[in-house]
């Protein structure tokens, strides 16, 4: 004999039904979607707590990149002499400073997914794909700023006489970050989900990181490389990315349309794989982690 209580609740109807992933491609995107208060509040809190209790609290996202490029054309532009296609050194290192801080930020912060918010993860549910996505969009926010600076930089040096060649391109930049962001967000996850059986891996991505740095064009254009190596340098898809955002501001660069969708496919099966990856690990990550 059924109770009231189990009658009401058996006719009783539900906004929301919580169930397991039935396969790898479940991948919830409608919950991601609406999931979008979630994932601002998520932004506020990493973009607020990243230089919480410090003295120069946001300045940090100018002083960072400042001090790269300095570091880069002090080295790579001074003593070493590389090749900087006839631009203004400070400009043509902060270009490829500041797009591919933006990548490195997004990998290395979304490769910490499972390890930094596994108690938060272990109390309640909510789409899990939107804590990285958070990060990526956070990210963004300290890539307005130092491409603003970027562009201040340029005024600075327009007025002194140099000459550099902005041209349309530059309608190209949502483009370009949304292909820096993916492969950011589509390698962070897969390592993620890794490093919650493989502990090690955290150690090697920062490695990592700075190694692949060299395979892209930051400190150096493409067509100073050796004909017989320059198809090897674009063969990383964020090479195309870098010479087209430089070209697009400053007037030199390699852009090929044939790369750009090269990157854009790329960043596609990033995503897909990390996202399916992400999938199945996030059902017994806390046995593990």
């Amino acid at each position: 004999m059924h109770s009231d209580s189990d009658v009401q609740f058996a006719f009783e109807k539900w906004d929301k039904d919580i169930g397991p992933h039935r396969n790898l491609f479940d991948l919830r995107l409608r919950e991601l979607w609406h999931s979008y208060d979630l994932i601002m509040l998520f932004v506020r809190r990493d973009f607020v707590s990243t230089y919480t209790q410090t003295i120069l609290g946001p300045l940090w996202y100018l002083i960072q990149p400042i001090l790269t490029t300095i570091t880069f054309t002090i080295i790579f532009g001074g003593f070493a002499q590389l090749s900087t296609e006839g631009l203004p050194k400070f400009l043509f290192y902060m270009s490829g400073v500041i797009i591919w801080t933006y990548f490195a930020s997004c990998l290395t912060k979304t490769s910490d997914t499972f390890i930094n918010n596994a108690q938060l993860f272990g109390k309640v549910y909510f789409p899990r794909l939107a804590v990285p996505v958070s990060i990526v969009i956070s990210n963004l926010i300290a890539f307005a700023i130092q491409f603003v600076f970027f562009l201040v930089s340029m005024v600075f040096f327009a007025l002194r006489g140099f000459e550099f060649h902005p041209n349309w391109l530059i309608l190209l930049t949502p483009l370009l970050l949304l292909i820096m962001a993916g492969l950011g967000l589509g390698f962070g996850i897969i390592i993620s989900s890794l490093t919650t059986k493989y502990r090690d891996l955290r150690f090697l991505v920062q490695f990592g990181v700075q190694l692949l740095m060299f395979a892209t064009p930051v400190i150096y254009p493409v067509s100073s490389i050796p004909p017989q190596f320059q198809k090897l340098i674009m063969l990383n898809p964020l090479s195309a990315v870098v010479e087209t955002f430089r070209y697009a501001y400053l007037g030199e660069g390699t852009i090929s349309v044939g790369q750009l969708a090269y990157s854009f496919g790329f960043m596609l099966v990033a995503i897909l794989i990390g996202a399916v990856i992400f999938n199945r690990v996030e059902a017994t990550f806390m046995d593990t982690v």
